[in-house]
């Protein structure tokens, strides 16, 4: 009889249906001791390697506990991957969900590994700098900066997407600038040298992607040169960020005649902006036509950019749970990837962006 919080049923026993009802399940109190015994001793010896294996780096009057609470670098493991945002206490629930205990219980280190949810989390972690970051707990920030370690030495290691890394440890790094040159006024949850240290990583970050050269990859001889300009074409209108056109514009003089043409940035603009936003910023060139490179980047200023990720979290309106859907197990399985209750489960999920993501923890 599993509960999804807890509340004044209990929680936390096992039960069991017979015939006069549900019974709580009572175990033998010398078998719950000799499992208590037990795990007791696998976790003294787990502690006691790991202290020793280090044990001349760091001063002994450190606690066995302490030390290995500091010097975890993985995210915290729970067995389900979603969470119930919870916003108020009712009968059978107590507390809150916070945002920190959503970035806690959500698998962020595994989703960055999937290529549909890369773009996803970067943007996540972009606005929780920006605007959540004294939000989030002690727990959160040290999940927070080793899942932004795991990006930073992915990028490193595949070169992918390190434009995106760039502006978000910029974000960051102005963040806390501005909140450590004001610590009298500011709220971030921690020692202070710790946020130092961190600024220091983040500025080390920068500098190695700063430094980093991309490889060429050749595929025999052929390369993207070679191919027919129509094929070209069809590649930049596949575009939907305008300095990916802009950077591979740079790459040959056919590739730049290509990556200026109107049609191109017109469809952009339309994609990105509604048309009722054109007349308020019509830009004109010299020949009389409109400009709509121009009017891309000065609509852009005034409204938010169309976003796009491969793969989103869902809410569940029915349930109130937050979670990655697998679409694999989903169409193999029929599961939904929560608990959920209702007839329908399909119905009743809404895809999360990360704005609406952070506005579902604002109280």
């Amino acid at each position: 009889m599993p509960f999804l919080g807890q509340d004044w049923r209990s929680p936390g026993w096992s039960w069991m249906k017979t015939e006069d009802g549900w019974k709580r399940c009572e175990f033998d109190c010398e078998d719950l001791e000799r499992d208590n015994n037990f795990n007791l001793q696998v976790m003294n010896v787990c502690n006691q390697e790991v202290y020793t294996a280090e044990r001349c780096e760091y001063p002994a009057k450190k606690s066995k506990k302490e030390y290995f609470n500091n010097t975890t670098r993985s995210q915290y493991w729970y067995r389900e991957k979603w969470i119930c945002v919870q916003k108020e206490s009712t009968r059978e629930r107590h507390g809150y969900c916070t945002l920190g205990e959503a970035f806690n219980r959500l698998d962020f280190s595994s989703a960055i590994q999937d290529v549909r949810r890369f773009n996803y989390v970067v943007k996540l972690l972009q606005l929780i700098a920006t605007s959540q970051l004294t939000s989030l707990s002690g727990a959160a920030q040290k999940n927070y900066f080793n899942v932004l370690e795991k990006i930073v030495r992915k990028v490193l290691e595949d070169q992918h997407n390190p434009r995106l890394i760039r502006e978000l440890l910029q974000d960051l790094s102005s963040t806390l600038c501005i909140l450590i040159r004001e610590v009298g006024k500011s709220v971030l949850v921690g020692n202070i040298n710790t946020w130092i240290c961190r600024l220091d990583t983040i500025l080390s970050w920068q500098q190695q992607l700063m430094d980093l050269q991309i490889t060429q990859e050749f595929c025999g001889d052929l390369s993207l040169c070679d191919i027919p300009l129509q094929m070209q074409n069809n590649i930049l209108y596949r575009f939907s960020d305008a300095w990916d056109i802009i950077n591979l514009g740079q790459v040959s003089p056919a590739l730049h005649v290509l990556s200026e043409d109107r049609h191109l940035w017109k469809k952009l603009c339309k994609y990105h902006f509604a048309e009722k936003m054109f007349c308020r910023h019509l830009i004109f060139s010299e020949k009389g036509h409109i400009d709509w490179k121009l009017m891309f980047f000065a609509l852009q200023k005034y409204y938010p950019k169309r976003e796009q990720y491969g793969d989103t979290l869902h809410f569940c309106r029915h349930c109130s749970i937050l979670f990655w859907k697998d679409y694999q197990l989903a169409l193999i399985f029929k599961d939904s990837g929560h608990p959920c209750t209702a007839n329908d489960p399909s119905s009743c999920l809404v895809p999360v962006s990360p704005q609406h993501f952070i506005d579902l923890f604002r109280f």
